[in-house]
């Protein structure tokens, strides 16, 4: 579930209020993005995944945290490389490697059987 929105890195670009499917987000007084409805999180992480900046972080869970302040605190965040993770482990972005070319699975050699499905 989203749980940060990084005032401080946010350029205001509104992907994260474009992609997210259940309108989580509302445009802020200084055009941050707000989370006016949290609940309405599918932890989906398209905000994350589309956000240019890394301003945004998703708890891979499907309901709010408590109060803890280590899911809101973003230099926390930052130092244990949270911020923008997901995005980051798929691999999008500048000089990023895709995820699919770090892909790990059964060697696919003359041994393999073939491939039917």
């Amino acid at each position: 579930m989203i749980e940060l929105v990084s005032a401080e890195r946010c350029i205001a670009c509104d992907k994260c209020v474009e992609v997210c499917p259940t309108d989580v987000f509302e445009r802020g007084p200084e055009g941050i993005p707000l989370l006016a409805r949290q609940e309405d999180c599918q932890t989906c992480f398209l905000c994350e995944a589309n956000c240019p900046v890394d301003a945004l972080f998703v708890a891979p869970l499907t309901r709010p945290l408590p109060e803890d302040p280590a899911v809101r605190d973003e230099a926390g965040l930052v130092s244990r490389g949270l911020l923008g993770s997901y995005r980051r482990e798929i691999g999008w972005g500048e000089g990023r490697t895709p995820g699919s070319l770090r892909a790990i699975g059964p060697p696919l050699g003359r041994s393999a059987p073939p491939i039917t499905s």
